[in-house]
């Protein structure tokens, strides 16, 4: 019959070890997610211009092509 030994004693000091180990590993996560953050951030605000010029552009086009319709349409009425 075999019997299981654990293979290392978990002391107060390595116990104290491994929560600072797990700590630390927390502070380096909150900072990778908070650059990743800022950066998704970023893109949105960027994405949010380019569809803001783009809208704009197609109500200008739209409120030209409108006034030229009008204006085609009084024109040919002047005859």
């Amino acid at each position: 019959m075999t019997v299981m030994m654990p293979r290392e004693k978990w002391t107060d000091e390595r116990l104290d070890d491994l929560q600072a180990e797990m700590r630390q590993g927390f502070v380096d996560t909150k900072a990778e997610m908070r650059a990743g953050f800022a950066r998704v951030d970023g893109e949105i605000r960027e994405l949010r211009r380019e569809m803001n010029e783009r809208f704009e552009a197609v109500n200008r086009n739209m409120i030209a092509g409108s006034i030229a319709i009008v204006a085609a349409i009084i024109g040919s009425n002047a005859l």
